[in-house]
């Protein structure tokens, strides 16, 4: 199966580059990088030392509901092409020995049973699987040890 790792949409990272209000309401808080971790979600690559990044809280969800989860989400303060090469493993992917695979339903809903900690090498294979599923519209990946929502897949 042909899969598609989607970035933050572009609108959206935009909106948040302008200070607009993230999905608490707050004004995304603007830091200088470290180089130690800060993933932007969306060119999906590593924050660089001494590069100014956004912190805010991100919803990956088009409305309220109770399986709609709200995180923390580093984003590159100056504008960044969005992650285009959607057939690969985003190189943020690579940081990490495993990531949390999660599937949802067309309804935005998790689909119980789902959610599986995957090796980093099973990323592709993995999300396939669940993609495999009817009932599974999209897959998050986040983080094993923070949930830190990283990027959606989709059927390409």
């Amino acid at each position: 199966m042909a899969l598609r790792y989607k970035p933050m949409p572009s609108g959206l990272a935009a909106r948040y580059r302008r200070r607009e209000p993230d999905a608490y309401g707050l004004t995304p808080e603007l830091r200088v990088s470290d180089g130690d971790g800060m993933p932007c979600r969306h060119c999906l690559a590593n924050i660089a030392a001494g590069d100014p990044y956004l912190i805010l809280a991100y919803r990956p969800f088009p409305t309220l509901q109770p399986y709609a989860e709200t995180g923390p989400i580093f984003l590159h303060a100056q504008e960044c092409e969005a992650y285009a090469d959607g057939k690969a493993v985003p190189p943020i992917l690579t940081t990490s020995k495993d990531y949390l695979l999660r599937g949802y339903g067309a309804d935005d809903c998790i689909v119980y049973g789902s959610g599986a900690v995957t090796p980093v090498d099973e990323l592709d294979a993995r999300a396939a699987e669940l993609l495999e599923r009817p009932e599974i519209a999209y897959v998050h990946v986040r983080s094993a040890r923070n949930n830190c929502y990283q990027c959606r897949i989709e059927r390409a």
